[in-house]
């Protein structure tokens, strides 16, 4: 039984409750709706700990039923057991629920890349993916951040004012994991604007079959030019022996790992780095790191707070709930880094501790040589602004910055700031 919370007001019961569509056999199930994730998070989710528990049935947007993993322990055993909650889509007993054009389709519907595999397939795919980025070598990338970091504040740094979202993090990611694909200058801003339109959901089929274009000119360029070390020839030339399908489907999932991930990450430290007194006003001087900003940000502003990405393989018991076959369940990586029994406290001086779950875990979490990768072209783009523009502050009350927040992606929409004019 969970121990009421007096700081956090009851939860009014709802009269239209029960029965569920849908999902008749959990009564308690929760609805969330789209708004429900752009207010404080942190208290939506200690309000279903403290009247659900740590495993909490839900019903999405379209009555969509999920299991929400809130613990961080349950969330661990979920996440290192892939045998009993597996990462295929197809297992999923509620697909006829699902409409064609729900808007969490592009991260569930099953595609042949490596994420959706399984067992000794998905080892080999692993395999072949972390061998390509570890190609990357740590102080080419540190360089090639710093000159396209500088080239884009260059863009701005003459005016005196910026956007620090859509004029610096969002662009930077994109360009340099297409150099470290191995395209030129033109080809990478050209894929960033696709990426940019299928995002922002402007693009639509074309802008994917645009996206879908480039990565066979990629592999085909790769196969042509076997001599050249990047991501795209290791991919084309492992001993996995990927087909054309899975490189071109790998390369496009590796984009839209990277883009707004690493985006919101950047972004998210920036605000914190602005708005915390424990770094500075300005950026300047005795503050605390960059990195312990990162390391904050991936704790308390995970840019990916929940990933509806496991399905029971087999009946089982997760924290006293029966989960049947072919249930589907959501991971909450920003509830279990909020669990109390683990939450650090940063400003008692926690600042080391990496154990946090926004990277997820396990076989299907983010492998290290790509969270590595992430938090680089993020301490990069932070640290190359704060050189450039050191007196950088807010132009507007801290309060007033706007969270992008949605189910699976929480980013700041934009951090509109001045600074002294300089030259390139």
């Amino acid at each position: 039984m969970t121990t009421p919370d007096p700081t956090l007001p009851p939860e009014e019961p709802d009269p239209s409750a029960a029965p569920l569509p849908g999902w008749p056999e959990q009564p308690d199930a929760v609805r969330l709706q789209a708004e429900d994730f752009t207010k404080s998070q942190e208290d939506l989710y200690r309000r279903l700990r403290r009247d659900h528990g740590p495993v909490v049935p839900v019903l999405l947007d379209g009555q969509i039923p999920v299991w929400m993993v809130l613990g961080y322990r349950e969330l661990v055993r979920v996440t290192t057991d892939p045998n009993v909650f597996a990462r295929d889509s197809r297992r999923w007993h509620s697909w006829d629920k699902v409409p064609p054009d729900w808007e969490l389709m592009t991260f569930v519907g099953y595609r042949p890349t490596m994420l959706f595999t399984e067992g000794a397939e998905h080892e080999r795919r692993a395999e072949a993916i972390i061998d390509s980025m570890e190609i990357v070598d740590p102080f080419e990338l540190r360089a090639l951040c710093e000159r396209v970091a500088d080239g884009l504040i260059d863009t701005f740094a003459g005016r005196g004012h910026a956007d620090l979202i859509a004029d610096y993090a969002c662009q930077i990611p994109l360009r340099v994991l297409n150099r470290m694909y191995g395209m030129n200058e033109a080809e990478s801003t050209e894929l960033q604007q696709i990426t940019v339109d299928l995002v922002s959901g402007k693009g639509g089929p074309e802008a994917h079959q645009n996206m879908v274009d480039r990565m066979v000119s990629l592999m085909e360029h790769a196969r042509a030019t076997p001599d050249r070390k990047n991501i795209s020839t290791v991919l084309v030339n492992h001993p996995a022996g990927l087909t054309d399908e899975e490189i071109i489907n790998d390369l496009l999932g590796n984009v839209y790992a990277a883009h707004q991930p690493t985006t919101d990450l950047i972004g998210n430290a920036l605000r914190l780095m602005l708005t915390d007194e424990r770094f500075a006003v300005t950026m300047s001087g005795g503050r605390r790191s960059v990195g312990q900003a990162i390391n904050e940000v991936l704790w308390e502003a995970t840019p990916v707070p929940n990933w509806v990405g496991r399905w029971a393989a087999e009946d089982t018991m997760l924290a006293g709930r029966h989960i049947r076959k072919g249930d589907c369940l959501m991971l909450g990586l920003a509830a279990a880094n909020a669990d109390p029994d683990v939450r650090p406290d940063f400003r008692a001086g926690a600042a080391g501790n990496q154990a946090h779950m926004a990277f997820s875990h396990g076989t299907h979490g983010c492998p290290p040589v790509a969270r590595e990768l992430a938090e680089a072209i993020a301490m990069a783009a932070i640290e190359v602004l704060i050189d450039r523009l050191p007196d950088v502050t807010l132009t507007v009350a801290p309060e007033d910055l706007e969270w992008r927040s949605k189910l699976m992606m929480r980013g700041v929409s934009a951090i509109p700031v001045q600074f002294t004019p300089t030259s390139r």
